[in-house]
C-alpha cells in the first residue's frame, strides 16, 4: 500500500491514560492504520521525537494532526501557562486586558530555541500542522458568545435554542458538538 504524504496524516493524541499515534486516511476512503500505542508513556519532546523517528517521519513528512499540547511539544514550545504559547504568533496570553480588544498579533517568526518559550529544536515544520477542528470549534463558540450582549436578543435566541441548558452555561459558551452543529447550520 502506498502511504504518501498527500493521502495521509499522522494524528497523535494522548489522554492522563495513553498515548496514541495513527495514520488517518485524507479521504476517509481507508481505514486508520495505528502506529503507536502506549499505557504508561508521557507526551514529552523526546517522547514525540522517538515516536517519528520510529515512523521514519523524515522520509514522508506526513501533515500532523493533534491537540494543541501536542502540537507545542512537536514544535519545541514549553509546555504550561507560558507568555507565549501560541505556535502561530506571538499573542501575550498574559496580556489579559487586551485578549478581546487586540484583533492582530505579530506572526511568529521562528522557533528558536532559548526565545520566547522555545525549548528545543522543532521536530515538524509548522506549515505541517493541522490544527484540531474540535478545539477550534469549542474556542469560536465560546469567544462568539462572550462577545454578545449579555441582555441581547442573541444570547435570548441560544437560550431558546436550548431549553436543558441553564442561562449561565450559554452565558459561559459551554457546548456540546452536536449544539454547535445545529448553531453551524442556523
Amino acid at each position: 500500500m502506498r502511504r504518501s504524504s498527500e493521502q495521509w496524516q499522522l494524528f497523535i493524541d494522548a489522554s492522563k491514560t495513553s498515548l496514541n499515534v495513527v495514520l488517518l486516511h485524507n479521504g476517509n476512503k481507508l481505514s486508520y492504520i495505528p502506529v503507536a500505542y502506549s499505557s504508561s508513556t508521557k507526551e514529552t519532546y523526546i517522547t514525540m521525537k522517538n515516536i517519528l523517528i520510529e515512523v521514519d517521519y523524515k522520509k514522508y513528512q506526513w501533515q500532523v494532526c493533534g491537540d494543541f499540547k501536542i502540537i507545542a511539544v512537536l514544535l519545541g514550545l514549553q509546555g504550561g501557562y507560558t507568555k507565549y504559547s501560541c505556535f502561530l504568533c506571538e499573542g501575550n496570553c498574559c496580556a489579559r486586558c487586551s485578549h478581546y480588544s487586540r484583533k492582530h498579533w505579530p506572526h511568529r517568526q521562528s522557533l528558536t530555541p532559548g526565545m520566547k518559550n522555545v525549548l528545543h529544536k522543532p521536530s515538524i515544520k509548522t506549515s505541517k500542522v493541522l490544527p484540531p477542528p474540535l478545539h477550534i470549534k469549542l474556542g469560536l463558540m465560546k469567544n462568539f458568545v462572550k462577545a454578545l450582549n449579555v441582555k441581547g436578543p442573541a444570547l435570548m435566541y441560544l437560550c431558546g435554542k436550548f431549553p436543558r441548558l441553564t442561562y449561565k452555561k450559554v452565558k459561559a459558551g459551554v457546548f456540546i458538538g452536536p449544539q454547535i452543529r445545529q448553531l453551524f447550520k442556523d
